[in-house]
């Protein structure tokens, strides 16, 4: 007791914050370990991990096995802690929303060998234009739902050995540097409605890049790979990890639950930092809750947790210190559940839980607008996303990112229209 009355929220050090968010890729690299010690061949399915194109939908848990699968998670998670440490970065709400991006797409479409091209190329950003990594850090670690075009370019066929792996390289770094600015750009379009700006500006490369293989007489062929077995023990797994961050938040702040009331006056728009504005316990409360209800959701759907699943929730649960709540994600949530309900797709699906989860990517349209345009948005998101995916040919992880930029930029402007004209 006495320790706890000794932290206040306003003296809690990075390293604390640094601590709670190292605890996730030490629980992900025990349960791989031992899941891994009863699979055959660990080793080299971590590594058939690494070498595979991964194009959507590449499910490392059923590409490599869930042992390997949670190992390399927990690699790129450690990697990108040390790099936090290391550049003295500051932990707020969007840099948590990045690692837990970047954690949930390990199990998903990224691994070491395919994100190290962004790194360096936001590294060499930084020196030609005389910044600080810890100014474009955050901006790299979105900027790996390219990598696909990465390990695309590496390991198929598109590019002829010996030349594939140094085209891949190149092509990876020149995109880490140019992502940069164009994030900023892409930000005017959706207004900061979109969460997953970086998301949409991967979404316009993957689309030229595609568009210029298609016009060299290439084309990225289609992949879905899907692990559709027992997951009990992940949504355990899983349950355990939220519930952790809902306990930490009350250690932070004792009173927790009674402040989470003050985060639904926030719309979530662009840039709605909840560390800054609530504080960290209030954050790890509306984490923990959001990801306890996304894997609620997903087990009523009847859905599997699965590699996208995986990616969805983690993404929920990190964006939820970076603008979600369940007051303005709940109404697009509705919409593509209404839609999906109303053209008679199954529920249970990964394809339409993992859209259900990434449409709260434009929860801030429901935050700013009210639930009826929320449900209005949820309802074009699937209509998007669900055919957006052929633009970039699989190569942006973030093709929910990329629908939801696009329903923003086409639903916002009309609303204000409607507004204007009362």
């Amino acid at each position: 007791m006495l320790i706890r009355q000794s932290i206040k929220e306003k003296e809690i050090h990075k390293e604390f914050v640094l601590g709670v968010l190292l605890v996730f890729p030490i629980i992900l690299l025990l349960f791989g370990i031992i899941i891994g010690s009863s699979e055959p061949c660990f080793f080299s399915c971590y590594v058939k991990i690494t070498k595979s194109p991964t194009i959507l939908v590449t499910d490392f848990l059923a590409l490599g096995g869930i042992g390997a699968s949670f190992v390399n998670a927990a690699v790129i998670g450690f990697v990108n802690i040390y790099l936090l440490k290391h550049y003295k970065m500051k932990i707020n709400g969007l840099l948590i929303a990045a690692f837990m991006t970047l954690l949930g797409f390990s199990f998903f479409g990224k691994n070491l060998i395919n994100i190290i091209p962004f790194y360096l190329g936001g590294y060499v950003y930084t020196k030609y234009q005389r910044k600080h990594m810890r100014d474009v850090i955050v901006i790299i670690m979105f900027s790996t739902g390219l990598s696909p075009m990465i390990s695309e370019l590496m390991f198929s066929s598109i590019i002829p050995t010996p030349y594939n792996l140094l085209i891949g390289f190149i092509i990876g770094i020149a995109t880490g540097f140019l992502i940069i600015p164009l994030s900023s750009q892409m930000l005017k379009f959706h207004e900061g409605y979109n969460l997953y700006n970086i998301g949409f500006t991967a979404g316009i490369i993957g689309t030229v890049f595609t568009s210029i293989l298609r016009l060299l007489d290439k084309e990225v062929e289609p992949v879905r790979i899907l692990y559709e077995s027992y997951d009990l023990h992940i949504k355990l797994l899983l349950t355990c990890l939220f519930i952790f961050l809902v306990a930490i938040g009350l250690f932070v702040n004792s009173s927790g639950v009674k402040d989470l009331r003050k985060i639904f006056r926030y719309s979530g728009r662009t840039v709605t930092d909840f560390t800054y504005l609530l504080g960290y316990g209030v954050t790890f409360i509306n984490m923990g809750i959001m990801g306890l209800s996304s894997l609620l959701l997903v087990t009523l759907l009847g859905g599997i947790v699965n590699g996208p699943v995986l990616a969805a929730i983690f993404t929920i649960v990190g964006f939820s210190a970076f603008g979600k709540h369940l007051q303005n994600s709940l109404p697009v949530v509705l919409g593509v559940l209404l839609a999906a309900l109303c053209l008679g797709y199954d529920l249970s699906s990964t394809a339409i839980v993992i859209s259900i989860l990434f449409s709260t990517t434009i929860a801030p349209i429901a935050g700013v607008h009210g639930p009826v345009a929320g449900v209005i948005a949820g309802i074009l998101h699937l209509a998007l996303v669900t055919n957006i995916g052929i633009v970039h040919g699989g190569i942006n992880l973030y093709n929910n990112g990329f629908a939801g930029g696009l329903v923003a930029g086409f639903l916002v402007p009309i609303i204000d229209a409607f507004k204007r004209g009362d």
